[in-house]
């Protein structure tokens, strides 16, 4: 099902940046609910038919998510969220990495600074998230990988929970 709720993604080279804005049709409490608690993360994060399998999440400044992407062959990608920040209800920052199930960082692949901002208007909420790379060539690495493809599965994964709990 192809949503008709607004999705921009925009890929600033010049400051090494990818921004999505997605608008989704429930209130600020629960989309707000949907990024931070790991019960509801899980159901959404990875891209069908990948799942998203949290090992630890403490969600506080200083706090991190430590997650594997789980494929349909059992295949594990694992990966570390390290909060930065937190406004509740409004904004989250946090930085994000590959690594070992232990949650040791894999240099191979680049940290990204995740920006994430939670305004309501109306009847949705708008999320509004600045993805920032050290450098072009790392940005350029994870829209090779297909970052733009498996977000957008994701958003609409998350679009069809929303659509269950507001029946």
């Amino acid at each position: 099902m192809k949503s008709n709720l607004l999705m921009n993604f925009t890929v600033d080279k010049e400051n090494s940046t990818v921004n999505v804005k997605r608008e989704f049709n429930a209130s600020l409490d629960n989309v707000w609910s949907a990024w931070t608690e790991p019960e509801i993360l899980d159901q959404w994060w990875a891209p069908a038919p990948w799942k998203a399998k949290t090992k630890s999440m403490d969600f506080k400044t200083g706090g991190r998510r430590l997650y594997a992407m789980v494929g349909p062959q059992g295949e594990e990608h694992w990966a570390i969220a390290d909060f930065t920040s937190i406004t509740p209800k409004s904004n989250f920052k946090y930085l994000d990495a590959f690594s070992d199930s232990e949650g040791n960082l894999n240099k191979d692949f680049p940290r990204s600074d995740w920006n994430v901002n939670f305004s309501e208007q109306g009847d949705s909420t708008i999320v509004d998230i600045a993805i920032k790379h050290e450098n072009l060539s790392d940005l350029e690495k994870i829209i090779e990988m297909g970052f733009k493809e498996g977000f957008t599965i994701a958003m609409e994964g998350l679009d069809a929970i929303f659509a269950v709990r507001t029946k």
